[in-house]
């Protein structure tokens, strides 16, 4: 068990370095160069760097070694460790990207729009974002800064939901974006526009549909519940057609009090319309279905393990007939 341990909070280091190095690259390709603030305190230490030149490298540690630290002892202690190693690592990749060596070799590959179709860069840089995001909350972890601030809150508050109190702080962020990225008109003034607060709500939204689709998993499947006067049946086609199997739940109708057996079965979605039919083969049966996302444990696997299948069908046997009635007991030999 100690081992498992060990070894997964291993491998979820290595991820966390994986993604703090991708997050840095992202931000260097896609974002530095054309003016807008992503999500989160990256954006706000996007902003100071744009006005003032310190890096967000050096802005990064000095905000999230402190946020670590509080959740450490106020959030959770991996979730802590996690984001403190992301955090680290992101922060002394950036300021080795930065450097001015590394930098050029870089500026290659860097996506400049020159105010001229932006929006791709700040879609793509969304995407990886939201890739980087989902990965990390699966992991029990963070990017860091407003994320810490977000996961603390809902955990003092579940009745607010995290992803919202994130938004509440990424417009915030948009807004002020409006007034960082001015430029001189000519006049004395400063000229406005609202290019780098849209490029910053796109940015968030596209990382938040991103992180949230990864999040809740892409194993998704539906769960039918089904009402049927035909259970044997049914459940043999499941398992013979659709290498399945199904929970059987006895239940009682509140009406007319009748007992029913309810059958409870999850299946993948390319076996939906496969398991259509089959309902539609009995009377006195409907079902109701509901779509899952994931589904978490050690089953057995029915399509490879066909000695499961077989020794499953011999019991079956023993009670159902071919087509479902019961057996009559045997006589004793004699």
């Amino acid at each position: 068990m100690k081992k498992e341990l060990v070894r997964r909070a291993v491998f979820d280091s290595a991820v966390m370095i994986v993604l703090a190095v991708l997050f840095a690259f992202n931000y260097m390709l896609f974002i530095v160069k054309n003016q807008f603030a992503p999500a989160g305190f990256n954006g706000i230490a996007t902003m100071i760097e744009y006005k003032t030149g310190f890096s967000v490298g050096y802005f990064s540690l000095i905000i999230n070694v402190p946020l670590c630290l509080f959740a450490f002892f106020f959030i959770d202690r991996g979730f802590a460790a996690k984001t403190f190693i992301f955090s680290v690592v992101y922060s002394v990749a950036l300021l080795v990207l930065q450097t001015e060596t590394v930098s050029s070799a870089l500026a290659q590959f860097q996506y400049d729009a020159q105010g001229v179709d932006t929006i791709f860069p700040a879609l793509t840089a969304g995407a990886v974002g939201g890739f980087v995001y989902g990965l990390s909350f699966r992991r029990n972890a963070s990017t860091g800064g407003a994320d810490v601030v977000a996961k603390f809150v809902s955990k003092k508050n579940p009745l607010l939901n995290f992803f919202w109190i994130n938004f509440g702080i990424n417009a915030v962020i948009a807004l002020a974006s409006y007034f960082v990225y001015g430029e001189p008109d000519g006049s004395g003034g400063m000229l406005y526009e609202y290019k780098p607060v849209c490029l910053c709500m796109l940015y968030c939204l596209l990382s938040s549909m991103v992180g949230n689709s990864i999040i809740r998993g892409s194993k998704s499947a539906y769960k039918f519940l089904i009402i049927t006067s035909h259970t044997e049946e049914i459940e043999r086609d499941i398992l013979v057609k659709l290498k399945h199997s199904a929970t059987r739940i006895h239940a009682e109708g509140a009406y007319s009090h009748t007992s029913r057996d309810v059958l409870l079965c999850v299946v993948n979605k390319r076996q939906l319309i496969e398991f259509r039919d089959i309902l539609a083969q009995y009377d006195n049966t409907f079902s109701v279905v509901e779509t899952v996302n994931e589904i978490y444990g050690n089953f057995v696997n029915v399509k490879k393990d066909e000695n499961w299948v077989k020794k499953t069908l011999e019991k079956a046997e023993k009670v159902i007939g071919i087509k479902g009635e019961e057996k009559p007991p045997q006589p004793p030999k004699q």
